[in-house]
C-alpha cells in the first residue's frame, strides 16, 4: 500500500473568475487547482508556490489555507487504478504577484493542457475536480473547512 500523501493547492480567484489547469484523458477535458505534491523537508506554502511555478508558470502570494479535503481513492470514480491512493490536500487563497495574458508553466503535469480563467458561475457546467469545493466557492464559503473524504 502506498503512503498517504501530502498536496498543497492554490485558489486563485479574481473578478469572479477562477484559474485553472485544463487537462486532458479519454473522456475529454477536465479541470484541476494548481499545486501537487508536497516534498520531504517542505512547508506546505512553499510546496503550493512551486506547484504555481511549474503548472502555471507565474509566482503566487500564498494566503491562508481555506479548505482541507481527502481523496481515499478507493471510495470514488477513479477505484480501478486509484484504489490504493491516500492523499491529503491542503488548498490556500492565493493571487499572482504579476498579471499574465498566457500562462506557460516550467513543469506542467503530464495530462495537463493549458491554464484557464473560469467564470466561478460556470463551474457546475464544466468536469472540475474535487467537486465537493465547486458548491464551497459558488457558494462564496472560503473559509477554512475540512471536507472529508469527498470527490
Amino acid at each position: 500500500m502506498k503512503p498517504i500523501r501530502n498536496s498543497a493547492k492554490a485558489i486563485i480567484i479574481d473578478n469572479n473568475k477562477i484559474l485553472l489547469t485544463r487537462n486532458q484523458d479519454e473522456k475529454g477535458f477536465f479541470y484541476l487547482f494548481p499545486g501537487g505534491g508536497q516534498e520531504k523537508g517542505e512547508e506546505l506554502k512553499r510546496a503550493v508556490s512551486r506547484e504555481c511555478i511549474e503548472e502555471l508558470g507565474c509566482e503566487v502570494e500564498v494566503g491562508d489555507i481555506v479548505y482541507i479535503r481527502e481523496y481515499i481513492g478507493k471510495n470514488h470514480e477513479f477505484s480501478e487504478w486509484d484504489y490504493d491512493v491516500h492523499q491529503v490536500e491542503f488548498y490556500f487563497e492565493c493571487t499572482i504577484n504579476n498579471k499574465f495574458e498566457t500562462f506557460n508553466g516550467t513543469n506542467p503535469d503530464k495530462d495537463q493542457v493549458g491554464v484557464e480563467w473560469i467564470e466561478v458561475d460556470k463551474l457546475s457546467k464544466i468536469r472540475v475536480y474535487p467537486l465537493k469545493l465547486v458548491e464551497q466557492i459558488q457558494n462564496k464559503q472560503i473559509k477554512p473547512i475540512y471536507l472529508g473524504d469527498a470527490n
